[in-house]
């Protein structure tokens, strides 16, 4: 399940956390909030920025396959 978290503080700070999406689409779901909330001043990924979602990976690996068939 795909959730955006926000907490806000009273000095208008904004925390932004996103689960469920793997890869960096998550910057195209936060891409219009974060244009109106304001400058991001810094941005950690997690672990599922950096996963691989099945189809990815299937891409990857026809890729590799078709590859070491033409060389």
């Amino acid at each position: 399940m795909e959730t955006l978290e926000f907490v806000i503080y009273p000095d208008g700070r904004v925390i932004e956390k996103v689960t469920g999406i793997e890869g960096a689409s998550c910057a195209d779901v936060t891409a219009a909030i974060e244009a109106q909330l304001g400058i991001v001043l810094s941005s950690e990924k997690t672990s599922e920025f950096f996963a691989q979602s099945q189809n990815d990976a299937a891409q990857i690996q026809s890729r590799n396959t078709l590859h070491s068939e033409w060389s």
